[in-house]
Order: C-alpha cells, then structure tokens, then sequence
C-alpha cells in the first residue's frame, strides 16, 4: 500500500494481485452475508448498474486490475512474443502471454465501478500503458499499452455483463483485444473468458469459457477452454486451461497443451511428440512490485488511484461510514457533472481513444495516438 499527500493530491495505490488473491483483503465473507445481497434479484437480471456497499469493495478500481495484468510481471511475457524469430515460436509465445494476463479473482470482492472518463496511467521499463472509462452506461473501458523501442501495441475495448442466473453470477466479458508486433506486420486478435461466480450451493469464483487467437497474417489459430469444478466440487478441474494450436487454412492440429493457469501449462508437439512447458505461473507471479508515483504532478485528477484515494484509504482502516460517505461523494460528483452537461447540451468525448458502437452493439475503440506517452506512475524492476 502507498499513499502520497502533497497539496491536498491524494494518491493511493494498491499490491498487485499475487498468485493466491490480493494480501490486502480481509477474508472472504462468508456465504450468507453475500447471498444477502441477491436475495431481491430474479435470475436473468442485469447487474450492471449493481450497486455494491464497500465492504465487498478491494481497494482499487477495474481499470487498475486490467492495467495490471499487462504491466505487472515477474517475466516479461510480452516482449518475448516479439523476439521469437519464427511465426510458429511466436505464436506460442503470444498463447503463454495470454494465459499470462488472467489473475486470481476474490470470491467475496470486487473492484470499484470506473466513473466516466476516469483514466489509469502507469509505466513499466519501456511499456508504457493508458487506460480510460469511455462509456458508463454501459460500462466500457479501453485499454492501449505501446513498447515503442519492441515495436509493440495492444489496444483493448472491454465490457462486462454480469446476470444472475439464480445460483451464480455470470460475468460476460464482451469486446476486441489485439496485439500488434508492428516489426513484424503481425495482429493478434483474441477475446477474453468469462468471470463465473457461484452462490449456490459451493461458493467459488473461476475463469471461465472459451477463448480464440487468430493471426491472419501467419495463418495460425488457437483454441483455450478455461475450466471450473462443477457446482457441488465433485469433478472439473480448478483453474485449468487446455486447447490447441492449428493451421487456419488446413484446421491441422499442430501442437495441444493443458495445464492450469495459476501453476504450469504443458504443450504437446503433434509431429515430434515433445513435452515443452510454455508458461510457469510461478515466473509470472513472482516478486510483483507495487506501483509508485514518479512525477506527482503529472498525474491526473482522473487517475484511478487519486479518484478512489478517501475510499481505500477508508476500507484499509475498516472504516464502514467513512468508505461509504466517500463511496458517495464520487458517486455525487459524477451526478453533478451529468446535470452540467445536460443543462448545456454536451455530449462527453473520451480523451484518449475514438468509441463506435456497430448495429450489434458491439463496441470499439481506437487510440487518438499512436505512441503512449511515459506516465507519472511506475512499477519498480527491483
């Protein structure tokens, strides 16, 4: 935890999730207090304008937890994708990558709703990574991360719909995720899995569902299942992964891996047989710095963690009444500035990225620039 104060700024950033969830919570809670909460709630209703009491809050927002699965990282999985000299290795390294980005969810927890235009903005080495809230009813967020001396760019448009099915809480994660390696004239598009949630009848929260990467460019796929135990935890396999790499054109199988994504993946050579481990959790997770604020100055006052500083501050201290008055007074502001912009007949524009809805409702965003900018805040190599 790091909390900075200098001429009434307030900073407050969080740890990074660690292989067994955040250190920074209290325990989970328990089955009853959180079914209290659905128990008003039909099955198929749409949560998205849920609101949630503190108490079940972790102290950071949803556009830090998607920042740090891009910029924190014991091994830099991302720029090995770039150094791999042929189509095949990098491939697979884009996989490991991929696998590499989901985190431990907290059963019991979660992060704050990013207001509208809230921003994220942290640098890791040479990564240098830019998130913004473009949309809050629907909640859309966007992210776009630049290695510039790599030639490396992702940009993200992200979703969520959250419906109660009676007996768990299903987070359906819409929206385009693409990796660029620009040297190498390569896009990657891939989406993400769902976020399953069970009430009833064993509690548990996992990653869930099915997940595709596609490279026109080289003529490769690659099919993930993500998997959970079932409902009462007698079979399935917590935290798992497997699936195959295959030729687009041909559907040829040419590798297939398994594994679970919080210890190790193993992937199996079609032509030669060979056992290869393409992704060690352990490395990933290994020695995850907190982030610090380098030029205080030039963080926003819509940055994530100046935005949430009185609320997280407040739940570290176990503070109930002064979490939720601070939870409030956000929400408030935000209230303030929509009647402002109605009473003037505005529309708000993102800062930082270009937003277009298709006749599905699917939505996508480009960044503005091409290069994002080195930020005020940094994440430690050592």
């Amino acid at each position: 935890m790091v909390t900075i104060i200098k001429d009434e700024k307030k900073i407050f950033l969080s740890r990074p999730h660690s292989i067994n969830g955040d250190s920074e919570v209290d325990s989970p809670k328990s089955i009853q207090r959180i079914s209290s909460l659905f128990k008003n709630i039909k099955p198929g209703f749409d949560l998205t304008n849920f609101k949630l009491p503190p108490l079940f809050n972790l102290p950071k927002s949803h556009l830090q937890c998607y920042g740090e699965t891009v910029y924190c990282m014991g091994t830099d999985m991302l720029s090995r994708c770039n150094q791999a000299d042929s189509p095949v290795d990098r491939f697979i390294s884009v996989v490991a990558w991929n696998i590499s980005t989901l985190r431990p969810p907290i059963f019991g927890f979660a992060p704050y709703n990013p207001i509208l235009g809230e921003t994220h903005h942290v640098s890791r080495a040479n990564l240098n990574v830019l998130l913004e809230q473009i949309s809050h009813h629907p909640p859309v967020s966007a992210l776009h991360a630049t290695d510039e001396k790599q030639k490396i760019q992702l940009i993200w448009c992200q979703q969520c719909v959250p419906k109660f099915n009676g007996i768990a809480v299903v987070n359906e994660v819409r929206g385009k995720r693409q990796l660029k390696l620009l040297s190498r004239g390569e896009i990657y598009e891939m989406n993400s899995p769902d976020l399953l949630i069970r009430i009833l009848p064993t509690p548990g929260v996992d990653w869930d569902g099915d997940v595709r990467i596609r490279c026109p460019e080289n003529g490769l796929e690659a099919e993930l299942h993500y998997g959970h135990k079932s409902f009462l935890g007698l079979r399935g396999s917590h935290r798992s992964v497997k699936g195959k790499i295959l030729e687009t054109s041909t559907k040829r199988t040419l590798f297939e891996f398994n594994g679970n994504w919080d210890r190790t993946v193993t992937m199996k050579d079609n032509t030669s047989r060979k056992l290869t481990v393409i992704y060690n959790a352990e490395e990933v997770y290994s020695g995850l710095k907190t982030p610090i604020v380098n030029d205080l100055q030039g963080v926003l006052s819509t940055e994530s963690a100046a935005v949430w500083s009185e609320l997280s501050e407040a739940l570290m201290r176990h503070d109930w009444q002064k979490a939720n008055e601070a939870k409030n007074a956000v929400e408030e502001k935000q209230r303030e500035l929509l009647r402002e912009r109605e009473s003037k007949g505005e529309t708000w524009v993102p800062q930082h990225f270009t937003l277009t809805r298709n006749k599905d409702g699917v939505w996508d965003c480009l960044p503005i620039h091409q290069w994002v900018p080195p930020a005020p805040i940094i994440v430690p190599l050592s």
